[in-house]
């Protein structure tokens, strides 16, 4: 006999995980629609500013629309731009900058370390011991990462996208602890909104600068980046945020590592990458990696 209420719980969760994976699907498709625009002869400054710009005008109006119930302190918005803002727009930078040197399944896979960077900046400041099973998951995450990378003969193009991949997952396992301690509570829209909103500023002034912004595009890269925007930058986040608020965030942590393989499947698919032994068993050990820190011994009443 079903327990009352179960049912009803049990419906949640589906909704809570198929939330978590349409999240997890626009996650993955961020390096393959980036790729997608760049192969229209746009340059990846270009492809990030009007992704970030986009982004920002439609978070500005869903905040505006709904309006805040206080508003955020000059300072307080100044910091998010600055730490929120310019934080992600150098780490989006470095992992899309890897992809002229390795696939969009080698960056998935190592940009998926970043838990494992997290638990290590969270002990080392002193706010989390380094346990047994904490030492476990940096054993599978840097095992994967070496089998991925392979023999140190590797050519030097490559070892240059790793660098780059591996920089960006430990610019944001510093980034996420920052952001935790900034985001006290406010809403996620206003302070997504305020780095959005430096993010664009960031690489406004970096295709500015290098001279490659375009405003007369072809329309696929429209397409791509109109996709980029919606479907693997703003809606993600509200989907993630629905799912976590349904499944909590053990099951919402372990449903979402399918996202490094999701970039691996659609990396082979769209852009005819070549999905290697190597780069599965290595990404499979830094997925258990995740999976491992997620499960926390719990004294049983």
């Amino acid at each position: 006999m079903t327990a009352p209420g179960m049912s009803g719980f049990d419906r949640e969760a589906r909704i809570g995980a198929g939330l978590t994976l349409l999240a997890a699907s626009g996650f993955a498709a961020v390096s393959i629609l980036t790729s997608v625009a760049m192969r229209s002869g746009l340059s990846l400054s270009t492809v990030l500013t009007w992704r970030y710009v986009l982004s920002a005008l439609v978070l500005v109006t869903w905040v505006g629309v709904r309006g805040p119930s206080r508003r955020m302190r000059p300072n307080e918005a100044l910091l998010w731009m600055v730490v929120g803002g310019g934080g992600q727009a150098l780490m989006v930078y470095c992992a899309l900058s890897s992809l002229a040197y390795i696939t969009a399944a080698t960056l998935a896979f190592l940009f998926y370390t970043y838990p494992v960077w997290v638990t290590l900046v969270q002990a080392l400041r002193g706010s989390e011991k380094l346990d047994a099973r904490r030492a476990m998951a940096l054993a599978l995450s840097f095992g994967g990462t070496a089998v991925m990378v392979g023999t140190p003969a590797m050519s030097g193009s490559a070892s240059r996208g790793i660098i780059y991949a591996l920089g960006a997952a430990l610019l944001y396992g510093l980034l996420i602890p920052a952001m935790q301690w900034m985001q006290k509570d406010w809403p996620v829209a206003v302070t997504s909104a305020y780095s959005k909103i430096g993010a664009a500023v960031c690489f406004l002034v970096l295709s500015a600068s290098d001279r490659s912004f375009q405003f007369a595009m072809p329309s696929s890269a429209w397409v791509a980046i109109i996709a980029l925007t919606l479907w693997s930058t703003v809606l993600p986040s509200v989907f993630f945020l629905m799912g976590l608020m349904r499944l909590g965030p053990v099951r919402t942590a372990i449903i979402s590592t399918v996202e490094p393989f999701l970039t691996a499947l659609l990396g082979a698919a769209v852009l005819g990458q070549p999905l290697t032994l190597r780069t599965l068993a290595g990404g499979a050990a830094i997925v258990a990696a995740v999976v491992v820190l997620q499960f926390k011994r719990t004294r049983v009443a």
